[in-house]
């Protein structure tokens, strides 16, 4: 009795370790596979966003949001201090 308890569990062990292996051997690389097609396909749809722009490689451009309720820019505040000994 207590002899066919194990070799059921042996067995239980021997097709999970299979099956993982299994698993490992044909879904993962498919897993991976569409990973990367995807990151593929978004750094594609970036370039065309890009080349859409009309922007070229290396431009640099500033673009500033004026602030109407800010009518003189203040370039830093005034701190007044004292030295101590």
């Amino acid at each position: 009795m207590l002899f066919i308890g194990f070799i059921r569990t042996v067995l239980v062990i021997l097709i999970i370790f299979y099956a993982a292996r299994l698993i490992t051997r044909f879904v993962v690389p498919l897993l991976f596979q569409k990973t990367m097609r995807d990151m593929h396909n978004r750094m594609q749809q970036q370039m065309r966003e890009q080349q859409r722009q009309g922007k070229r490689e290396g431009e640099v451009t500033i673009e500033r949001n004026p602030n109407p309720n800010n009518r003189q820019t203040q370039t830093g505040e005034y701190v007044d201090f004292e030295e101590v000994d």
